[in-house]
């Protein structure tokens, strides 16, 4: 393996505590030699730079109830949250699968899916939402439930109750003068 200098590596340790690589277990075997050249001091222009231009928190977009909850989402992402009583639940497979065939427009509309297939685990989600059985659970940015239905929805379902959110359509304005 060629060996870095340790300004890449400190670039490298950068971009991975950016994207969460410490959270998710990443790790990489550092080589430094005697012939690195000294650490230059970084430009004014970077130390001065404007808290704006951070990276935006990179967010696994499908995620379990256990072990979060709704206060951790609220006013970042729109949660959709799917109950069943078990994986294997056909509704649930049912479900998931029109949620990842078109998981960027889900993405797109900043929705964080929670999936709850444990109703033993007594997850915030399920203490506060109180699904029976099979459940999906559309919410805004708030924490207000928009849609709740018994049976899956479609990915077109689901984005359009969020685009009728008076936010939801803030944000497409937005995106429209930042593009012109």
């Amino acid at each position: 393996m060629k060996s870095l200098t340790r300004s890449a590596w400190i670039g490298v340790f950068a971009l991975l505590a950016t994207l969460g690589g410490a959270a998710t277990g990443a790790t990489a075997q550092i080589s430094v030699t005697d012939d690195d050249p000294p650490l230059a001091e970084p430009s004014v222009d970077a130390q001065e730079a404007p808290p704006d231009a951070a990276e935006p928190e990179v967010v696994d977009p499908i995620r379990s109830a256990v072990g979060t909850t709704l206060e951790e989402w609220r006013w970042t992402r729109r949660p959709v949250v799917v109950f069943a009583e078990s994986p294997n639940d056909p509704r649930f497979v049912e479900q998931m699968e029109n949620i990842t065939s078109r998981l960027d427009a889900l993405v797109d509309r900043d929705v964080v899916v929670i999936t709850d297939t444990d109703p033993a685990s007594g997850s915030s989600f399920r203490r506060s939402l109180r699904p029976r059985d099979f459940m999906v659970v559309v919410m805004a940015k708030d924490g207000t439930i928009v849609l709740r239905r018994p049976m899956p929805l479609s990915v077109r379902e689901i984005s359009r109750s969020i685009d009728k959110l008076p936010l939801r359509r803030q944000e497409v304005r937005e995106r429209r003068l930042d593009a012109d």
